[in-house]
């Protein structure tokens, strides 16, 4: 019997893989939502102990447990909300919570493009990744990265330049430019 090797793969990943992979995307989903890093712990933690709970019911392939995952903070992020609402409205008569499919999927895809991103960032040599997340995410000048690592500026620029050189190999063309995007915006 002939065994796709991707999916055979995909059925001997750990719990712990599954929540590497997808923690950090599904709380970007939930934040979207919730605005509440608490609440967005808590709903995540909380899909993937239903997953683990049922494991046995849902497909071991890597989209089944993606889209179980989603679904599930997704449910959890309405119940919250649904909560905050009736905290915060008492005795006014309860008007169902909806989120727009449209919001859902928009949420979904960026999630999924700060989970290559930020995978993608982790995979970099440390010292280049280092002087990329200085400069680009937290905003520092060439001259003072080279001051903090005591090295030159000619090397801050050279690992800037790698970084984005092998980012832009790592990353899909639409996700390479939504983090140029980012970094061009956020300047």
């Amino acid at each position: 019997m002939f065994v796709n090797k991707a999916k055979y793969v995909e059925m001997e990943l750990s719990i712990e893989q599954i929540f590497r992979k997808y923690y950090p995307r599904l709380c970007d989903f939930a934040f979207h939502f919730l605005h509440e890093e608490d609440e967005v712990c808590d709903v995540v933690q909380d899909a993937f102990m239903s997953y683990w709970e049922n494991k046995e019911n849902i497909p071991q392939e890597l989209q089944a447990i993606k889209g179980y995952l989603y679904t599930g903070v997704k449910y959890g992020c309405l119940n919250k909300l649904r909560h905050q609402k009736i905290i915060t409205l008492h005795h006014e008569k309860y008007q169902p919570l909806q989120i727009e499919e449209a919001e859902v999927l928009d949420n979904i895809i960026h999630a999924e493009i700060i989970g290559k991103i930020h995978h993608a960032l982790n995979s970099l040599p440390e010292g280049c990744a280092m002087i990329f997340k200085m400069g680009y995410l937290e905003g520092l000048k060439n001259p003072e990265i080279a001051e903090k690592l005591n090295i030159s500026i000619h090397t801050v620029k050279s690992q800037k330049k790698r970084a984005a050189t092998l980012l832009k190999q790592q990353l899909d063309p639409q996700t390479f430019f939504a983090l140029l995007s980012f970094f061009l915006l956020n300047r």
